[in-house]
């Protein structure tokens, strides 16, 4: 869409999802430690190779109510937008699940710290 900036054009496209992004982290089904554990890690790797776009799902929570990793998750990844790690954070489309559609930086487009 030439007429328009990348976040309105965006905006008009509608919610990313699991089908846009380049790769999957798929929580699902591991506590809270190991879900920290793997998230951390991408976001480590990410710094050294070049940006691209994950999709990251999780469970939703159980029948009755109870904690999902939706607020642990969100923390950290706010946490690295702030240090310029994540350029996009949105939270995925309801057809797709609990969870949250990452553009992560890479090393190119980061300045150096």
């Amino acid at each position: 869409m030439p007429h328009f900036e990348d976040f309105y054009a965006d905006k008009l496209r509608g919610s990313l999802g699991v089908t846009d992004a380049e790769s999957v982290l798929d929580l699902r089904g591991t506590n809270r430690p190991t879900s920290e554990a793997s998230l951390n890690d991408m976001l480590e790797r990410s710094r050294f190779g070049k940006g691209k776009t994950v999709a990251i799902r999780f469970d939703p929570p159980p029948e009755g109510g109870g904690e999902t990793l939706f607020q642990p998750v969100g923390r950290l990844l706010l946490d690295a937008k702030r240090k310029g790690i994540v350029d996009r954070l949105q939270t995925l489309p309801a057809g797709d699940g609990l969870g949250f559609y990452v553009a992560l930086a890479g090393k190119t487009t980061r300045s150096n710290e």
